[in-house]
């Protein structure tokens, strides 16, 4: 398996390449944006490598990074959290399930009000940003272990 640092390479190398691809295909300039600032989030913070307590991706939450154990007792490294789909899927709800209930607390302690969800285009270039290097971590890891049972 590549390190956390080509990972992160190889995820952040592609971006130009993906926006590329998503400006031949006719997607407009704020999608773009929303599309790369959801890619660099989930290159450096949504890592299929949280379920590991030493990983690169745990060490950039820094002290927050405790959010992440109960998810890394969860899932097994390379379990559900390799999954391609499934994989980010637990990710962000897991992530949304901690920021619902840190709002649910605040709503009853202060009063502060829900926040309402976006409207218009901006959930899936957002969605599609956060989830496509995770699908690239996948294939990587993948790729490399198929490669060294090839070459033994």
């Amino acid at each position: 398996m590549p390190r956390g640092k080509v990972h992160l390479a190889v995820e952040l190398g592609t971006l130009p390449g993906w926006i590329a691809l998503g400006a031949v295909l006719g997607a407009g300039r704020s999608s773009l944006l929303l599309f790369a600032g959801g890619y660099v989030a989930g290159s450096l913070f949504l890592s299929p490598d949280l379920d590991l307590a030493a990983s690169d991706a745990a060490r950039r939450w820094r002290g927050a990074r405790v959010v992440w154990r109960p998810y890394a007792a969860l899932f097994r490294h390379r379990g559900v959290s390799h999954s391609p789909f499934l994989g980010p899927l637990t990710r962000l709800l897991y992530l949304g399930g901690l920021g619902g209930l840190a709002w649910a607390i605040l709503h009853l302690v202060v009063g502060a009000p829900f926040p309402s969800i976006p409207r218009g285009g901006a959930v899936l270039p957002v969605l599609g940003g956060l989830c496509l290097p995770q699908l690239l971590h996948v294939a990587l890891d993948r790729t490399v272990t198929l490669g060294k049972r090839l070459l033994r």
